[in-house]
């Protein structure tokens, strides 16, 4: 089962549906001449696809939640890392894999599994791919997939997600930073890491499941998905001019030797600040602070590239 949300992407999700149709129609008559021809293990395996459309929110949550019960082997997210996520949340706990198909703005877990945005490729891995176990984070009552934190990196988020609309990926995130900055402004946070306290005035702080967000920003470049932590990248406050400087080192993931960057490993965390801050969960903006964030190791299982690391360089 495909969830496919047309208006991920700016639209891309609704405009590229015939493409995602006619690469699954021929990965199926693939797949199932392997049968025909005595070559898969498994004599009773075939595959058949359909689309449903989510068109509200967490629909897709619904959605995905319906076709597991109904017993898909597969539930495919087609959209962005919004998209993922609402799905992801329907097949945890379940039989059902998940399976990626970027056609959002920043499709940063694709990234990370190093499919990028080759819609062919992820096509591949869904059908003859490999199962995987990933970790996973709850925020609240809430799963996610990729990074979660609050601060400067969630008010980006809000302007990608409500403006923009002509621009996609690494360009839209590149101006939301840019208009972003005008209201720079710290936080003083207190941070519980595990054992750990730390009071801290910061701009942001992201606990990241994956190695990049926001079209490839690798905010964490050692983070890795199964290696059950969090990778915890704490920015403390700096000024306007510093923080322009500094932020496109950040696309290499050189940002972390710089002074005011710090990254610490957790499991459990908790963000406590002297105001509310907009909390970003998975490229969606949810909530506010106070929040707590907690890693469930190998909580689902998604289709991966068959071969190849789970850690692959993030901006391929």
């Amino acid at each position: 089962m495909v969830v496919l949300n047309p208006t991920a992407g700016r639209g891309q999700g609704r405009r590229r549906r015939p493409e995602l149709e006619q690469l699954l129609t021929n990965a199926a008559f693939r797949f199932n001449s392997l049968k025909i021809n005595g070559l898969k293990t498994n004599a009773e395996e075939s595959l058949i696809w359909n689309i449903v459309e989510t068109t509200t929110a967490l629909r897709a949550t619904e959605l995905a939640a319906r076709a597991a019960v109904d017993g898909a082997m597969i539930v495919a997210a087609a959209g962005g890392d919004g998209t993922l996520n609402e799905v992801a949340n329907g097949v945890v706990g379940t039989n059902a894999l998940l399976g990626i198909l970027p056609l959002g703005t920043g499709n940063d877990f694709a990234r990370d599994l190093g499919l990028g945005t080759d819609l062919s490729a992820s096509v591949e891995a869904l059908c003859f791919g490999a199962p995987r176990p990933i970790d996973l984070g709850k925020c609240n009552e809430r799963w996610f997939l990729n990074i979660a934190g609050c601060g400067f990196d969630a008010i980006v988020a809000q302007r990608v997600n409500h403006g923009f609309r002509f621009l996609r990926g690494t360009a839209a995130y590149i101006a939301a930073v840019a208009q972003s900055l005008i209201g720079l402004r710290a936080a003083e946070m207190r941070l519980t890491l595990d054992e750990e306290t730390i009071e801290v005035r910061a701009l942001m702080c992201s606990v990241c499941n994956t190695t990049c967000y926001g079209g490839g920003m690798k905010i964490a470049p050692d983070a890795k998905i199964d290696d059950g932590w969090f990778d915890i990248c704490i920015i403390s406050d700096a000024g306007r001019w510093e923080f322009l400087r500094t932020f496109p080192r950040v696309y290499k993931g050189t940002h972390t030797t710089h002074p005011k960057v710090r990254i610490i490993r957790a499991r459990n965390v908790t963000i406590k600040s002297d105001r509310p801050l907009p909390l970003l969960i998975d490229g969606e903006v949810l909530g506010t602070t106070p929040v707590a964030f907690t890693l469930f190791p190998h909580a689902l299982r998604i289709m991966a590239p068959a071969h190849g690391s789970l850690h692959p360089n993030p901006s391929a």
